[in-house]
């Protein structure tokens, strides 16, 4: 399976019709019509419904969509930490929240970190507990805020004032 293939499973998938995104990624339409089908054949499950001018997920297309992005997601991560491996005053933090009251203090530290080291950037990505917790599992997220109780015996934390844990 290649990522290369995969970007162009996703934004199939997002526009529902292949000509458009043919020429969108700037490649012929049966040449991205084939490979889609190849992807299909590799995994050995349908993964559109394919009518005259559109094309709609099924099912295990469903699946592969929201796997394709966790991989790309992850792949896009892994470029980042590659290319910042020098830098050590710079680079990307991925970062999960869920809503709390508590962002606020983390908001003014992280004001001060940027000030003080300005090629940092920052991706948050804010969700619920669960999805903020999963994606620090499939390793998507350096560090999250949440609110609820989840297992921490797998993570280094630190509590807050409150009863958030960081």
């Amino acid at each position: 399976m290649e990522i290369r293939v995969l970007g162009y499973f996703l934004e199939a998938a997002r526009e529902g019709n292949i000509t458009k995104v043919a020429g969108r990624l700037h490649i012929s339409q049966p040449t991205l019509s084939r490979q889609l089908k190849e992807l299909e054949e590799e995994l050995g499950k349908k993964l559109f419904i394919r009518s005259n001018y559109s094309i709609k997920l099924t099912d295990e297309g469903m699946l592969l969509r929201k796997r394709a992005e966790d991989i790309l997601d992850m792949v896009a991560k892994t470029t980042d930490e590659f290319k910042s491996l020098d830098d050590i005053n710079g680079g990307d933090i991925h970062i999960g929240c869920a809503e709390s009251e508590n962002i606020k203090y983390f908001s003014r530290i992280m004001k001060k970190i940027q000030e003080k080291y300005p090629r940092i950037r920052c991706h948050f990505y804010s969700s619920g507990t669960d999805a903020v917790n999963e994606r620090i599992e499939r390793g998507l997220l350096d560090f999250a805020i949440i609110v609820q109780e989840v297992d921490l015996s797998k993570y280094n934390y630190l509590k807050m004032p409150s009863s958030d844990t960081w």
